[in-house]
């Protein structure tokens, strides 16, 4: 009788076991052997599988049902595209279906191999070790009973696939050969349309050459009939070529006295323009073109007349359509331009005894460096203060120079002294705000602002960016709240 020792045991687990099992390879794709477990009675039970992969079958229907449920709606080009995919899928699928019949065949190979090791082993053990090994031969017959099953579904797939690539290869042909047809056609009707256009257009040149040539030679013979008709007309009417003589010499007589007349106008008309070359000269701007600046009017002669005995009206003028707008208020011999102004010329018109001199900006009013950015980082905040002093209430100066703070928020305005509300409101239709215009030099860091009727005020910030970025930021709230804030009378050029 065999003794069945421990180092016999290990011997076994070391030499005879991993003999086996080295040769087994277990793929981690869906085309792995299936896991298995000893249930009840020592029955071999499938393990649960991963619900979420579907197989090829299913995979392969799913495939085709989307084909015939799109071929109604794709034209004969993609549908011929969509065809070429699917035979390229079916020979994809065949490819798949081949090697997963040699790994198949590998594994019947491997099972056989199995099997026989473990009957060698079987004849050299006893006892437990003899149980454990004839169980390993039960599960390893199980699994080539469920592995020529899986194989029977494979060959049954495999004969699904190669149907469906006969079918997909035949509409690829049907559908390749359809569109040649088309080709085909449409290349014909095109070579029709193109031979029917140009007989149209020989046709067109032949009847437009045919045409002037009838018309000129008519226009010849007409313009014969008529000097031929004139010429017999003068031959039987001499009194009326007498006629024409006298009125052709009275006309050259008008003709004479309107130049004489015209030499007169041209005369006078370089007088006048030398007048206003003249005043012209008389006065200059005097300021840098730019926001945050003001210009002034500033004479540049001795025999200029005094600034305050003249009559002043500012206007700006649009650089795209050159339209001329007056600005109003502004008729003081300094202005402050605004950001209204920014992009435009600005002209001021001088009248002195009758006598009107006109001074303009050499071009667009330039915008001040950095003030954009510096206007995009306020508009973030929801209420933006500034430190003010009122001058002037309700057109009347005021004496007082405390220190106000102007608050310039998202949905209205205030100004409040301290603890004290001077003004608060909503921004309205009735609101107005802009540069003050005129008022020296401190015009370039004043406002203008009606916080309803009856009640404005004129208030001097720290700084011009300030007066700017002021006015810049509460025409973009009040923006936002459907509201065009501007100054008198400049709502209707603000829509324009």
């Amino acid at each position: 009788m065999t003794r069945v020792s421990r180092v016999f045991g290990d011997t076994m687990q070391k030499e005879a076991v991993p003999a086996v099992s080295a040769d087994v390879v277990f793929a981690t794709t869906s085309s792995r052997f299936p896991s298995y477990k000893i249930g009840s009675n020592l029955q071999i039970a499938d393990a649960k599988e991963d619900r979420k992969a579907l197989s090829m079958k299913e995979v392969v229907a799913r495939e085709t049902a989307l084909l015939l449920e799109q071929q109604q709606r794709l034209s004969v080009r993609d549908l011929a595209s969509k065809f070429e995919k699917g035979l390229a899928a079916a020979a994809k699928l065949s490819e798949e279906a081949k090697v997963r019949e040699a790994a198949s065949l590998e594994k019947h190979v491997l099972l056989k191999k199995l099997r026989d090791a473990l009957e060698s082993l079987k004849g050299r053990v006893a006892g437990r070790n003899k149980d454990d090994v004839e169980e390993a031969i039960a599960m390893v017959e199980a699994l080539a009973v469920q592995l020529t099953q899986r194989e029977g579904e494979l060959i049954q797939e495999k004969a699904e696939v190669k149907k469906l690539a006969n079918f997909l290869k035949q509409a690829s042909q049907d559908a390749k050969k359809l569109v040649d047809e088309e080709r085909a056609f449409a290349r014909a009707e095109i070579e029709s349309a193109r031979a029917a256009v140009q007989r149209l257009e020989e046709a067109l040149q032949e009847h437009e050459k045919m045409s002037r040539a009838s018309g000129k030679q008519d226009l010849e013979e007409l313009m014969k009939e008529v000097q031929e008709a004139r010429r017999i007309i003068m031959l039987h009417q001499p009194s009326k070529v007498m006629d024409m003589e006298h009125e052709l010499r009275a006309l050259r007589i008008q003709l004479a006295e309107k130049s004489k007349r015209s030499l007169l106008l041209q005369k006078e008309l370089a007088r006048s323009k030398g007048v206003e070359d003249y005043l012209s000269h008389l006065y200059e701007l005097d300021g840098a073109e730019t926001l945050g600046a003001y210009l002034r009017i500033k004479p540049c002669s001795d025999v200029a007349p005094e600034i305050s005995k003249c009559s002043i009206q500012w206007y700006r003028i649009s650089s795209e359509s050159g339209k001329r707008e007056v600005i109003s208020g502004a008729s003081k011999s300094v202005y402050a331009p605004e950001p209204f102004d920014v992009g435009r010329s600005l002209q001021a018109e001088i009248i002195y005894d009758g006598q009107l001199i006109k001074l303009a900006t050499t071009g667009a009013i330039d915008p001040a460096a950095g003030l954009g950015s510096y206007v995009e980082a306020l508009v973030r905040k929801h209420d933006v203060e500034f430190n003010v002093i009122v001058t002037q209430m309700n057109g009347v100066d005021h004496p007082s120079e405390s220190l106000h703070v102007l608050h310039v928020g998202k949905m209205r305005m205030k100004l409040r002294k301290v603890n004290t509300t001077i003004a608060k409101e909503y921004y309205s239709s009735s609101m107005q705000l802009c540069g003050v215009r005129g008022g020296g030099n401190a015009a370039a860091q004043a406002l203008f602002w009606q916080a309803k009727k009856g009640l404005s005020v004129v208030l001097a910030f720290e700084s011009e960016r300030d007066r700017n970025a002021a006015i810049m930021l509460a025409r973009r709230f009040a923006f936002d709240c459907n509201i065009m804030l501007a100054g008198p009378d400049d709502r209707t050029s603000i829509r324009t």
